[in-house]
């Protein structure tokens, strides 16, 4: 048998200073996310306002539309003017052009329409 078994008296007293402990680690875990609530971090992090896999796809989805619209735009032209194919080689360059200019100021890398570069506040 164990030495539970043998004193009731000790198992209380084991109880009680346990729970005892089990108080104290309670209040000095409240203390510390009290203390690191309050914290005011020099440098805090940027929160990320969506997914990575968003961003991505956004992110593409400016480049390819530029190409697109670019192309498409071209090719109206020639049919139009018929210049085949000086407009679709034109305007698909000059849709490249844009959708990497649009995909740096999606990014924040390139300055916005407006005049100065866009800074994000996340």
């Amino acid at each position: 048998m164990g030495s539970r078994d043998q004193d009731p008296g000790s198992r209380s007293t084991d109880e009680a200073a346990l729970s005892a402990r089990l108080r104290r680690l309670g209040e000095r875990l409240d203390r510390t996310g009290a203390s690191r609530a309050n914290d005011t971090d020099p440098a805090p992090r940027p929160r990320a306002d969506t997914s990575g896999l968003a961003r991505g796809f956004r992110l593409s989805t400016e480049f390819v539309a530029g190409v697109l619209l670019g192309a498409l735009v071209g090719w109206l032209l020639d049919r139009w003017l018929h210049i085949s194919p000086w407009g679709l080689i034109v305007f698909l360059l000059l849709g490249f052009a844009a959708g990497v200019l649009n995909v740096m100021r999606a990014a924040g890398l390139a300055a916005s329409p407006g005049g100065g570069a866009k800074r994000r506040e996340n």
